[in-house]
């Protein structure tokens, strides 16, 4: 019977109760999210060992992910910027180039492709890809 006389008191309560009048929208927003975070990480261990190697003489390649005139050339034709090879030592452009090679596909593919271009072969990147696992 308490419950009941309870669960009365708090019905009439919240009937009583409206919304605000509010004549606006209110968005709150989050941090945003990026969904490659992980392997960009795992990228940038297997090619700079975290920055500590940064050029490559062998392949000429510079930078935190270890870009390559040919690969720079092509994002530049692409996205329509005008970055130099040096500029690739800066974190932010290096990772802009890599992000914009993701094309919204999965980690493997990702990896391998980078690891040996667009048209390279599944077996050209085997061990590449599982550097990149390891160090998921």
């Amino acid at each position: 019977m308490k419950k009941m006389k309870l669960l009365l008191i708090l019905s009439l309560i919240c009937a009583g109760l409206k919304a605000p009048d509010y004549k606006e929208l209110v968005i709150v927003r989050g941090e945003t999210v990026n969904k490659y975070e992980r392997l960009i990480k795992a990228i940038v261990k297997v090619e700079s060992n975290n920055g500590k190697y940064l050029y490559n003489e062998k392949e000429g390649a510079v930078g935190w992910f270890q870009i390559r005139e040919c690969r720079l050339n092509d994002f530049n034709k692409n996205a329509g910027k005008n970055y130099t090879h040096d500029e690739m030592y800066d974190y932010e452009k290096s990772k802009e180039v890599f992000l914009y090679f993701t094309r919204n596909r999965d980690y493997e593919t990702i990896s391998r492709a980078w690891c040996s271009g667009e048209a390279g072969t599944k077996k050209a990147s085997e061990g590449y890809w599982e550097l990149i696992q390891k160090a998921l």
